[in-house]
């Protein structure tokens, strides 16, 4: 269920132009309409931190008479749309004190399951192809995810060098995982992972590497992220989780993705890169191969 593109497109072209309190107003009715359609104002106000009025010039500043017409919009997509991937992945498990683990195992591993089925909707396919399709293209791939994000980036260029040279990470000690930007041309894309709470380190490398003329694509979590100017292309995946902790398993699936994708554009190199891989492995005795006995 999402509110009329209209709405979505003008909350999205008038975001910059917001105070910060309506931003993060904005961010919550953007990635919560089911909230806005079936909760009040003031618990969609407290559930986005921020006082009830600011709702009310939220809706005003998109030229709405007021909230009700906002959540109007809102109830009348949900009434449209039926029970979608992302109402299933708000419910919430309420068992009290009968909670048991097993429950929001369940209820956690259940959300995740909503979340990457979301991302075989055709507009996201049409993403994954086309950001596949730019980095195809590129004679170096820049690959930049810092705190949170360092394991997705680490897993996508780890699984790219298997397949070549072309990967570098952006990572390095002493602060200078950056300096690889050096030798950077317009040739070379760079593939940047961020979700919010978004990494200044990250923002500015990806900044300096646009004004370099390196093409920038990237895996985030909204269309309001601040990497979505930045990119020539953008594919968005749900972090929501009931954990204390947002969850990168969309990232880290969109990264897998990605990385077969470029495998099959040349099945014939990467058979061969692969094979070379498997012989270096083997020489280095880097997996074992005893077969454990039975107790």
């Amino acid at each position: 269920m999402q509110p009329s593109d209209s709405l979505r497109e003008q909350m999205i072209a008038q975001y910059d132009a917001m105070s910060p309190q309506l931003q993060q107003a904005a961010r919550y009715v953007f990635e919560h309409p089911e909230e806005v359609a079936l909760v009040s104002m003031r618990e969609v106000a407290r559930l986005a931190g921020v006082q009830p009025a600011t709702m009310t010039r939220l809706a005003k500043f998109l030229g709405l008479s007021g909230y009700d017409e906002l959540r109007a919009q809102h109830a009348a997509a949900l009434r449209q749309g039926g029970d979608g991937f992302a109402a299933k992945v708000r419910q919430r498990v309420d068992g009290g004190s009968e909670t048991v683990a097993s429950d929001i195992a369940n209820h956690m591993l259940q959300g995740l399951s909503a979340q990457l089925a979301k991302l075989c909707e055709p507009d996201s396919l049409r993403r994954l192809e086309a950001t596949a399709d730019r980095l195809r293209s590129a004679r170096k791939i820049y690959v930049l995810g810092l705190r949170s994000s360092h394991a997705i980036a680490w897993h996508f260029h780890y699984v790219m060098t298997l397949l070549g040279e072309r990967s570098v990470h952006l990572d390095g000690p002493g602060g200078t995982g950056g300096d690889a930007l050096i030798r950077a041309t317009p040739e070379d894309v760079m593939l940047v992972i961020s979700i919010k709470p978004y990494a200044t380190g990250t923002l500015e490398l990806a900044q300096l590497a646009k004004e370099k003329g390196v093409g920038i694509v990237s895996i985030t979590d909204s269309e309001v992220s601040p990497l979505v100017a930045l990119s020539d292309q953008a594919i968005f995946c749900p972090t929501e989780s009931d954990s204390f902790f947002h969850t990168l398993t969309p990232a880290l699936a969109v990264s897998e993705v990605l990385c077969t994708l470029l495998a099959e554009f040349d099945r014939p190199m990467t058979l061969e890169a692969l094979q070379q891989a498997d012989d270096h492995l083997s020489h280095l005795n880097t997996y074992s191969t005893a077969i454990p006995r039975r107790q």
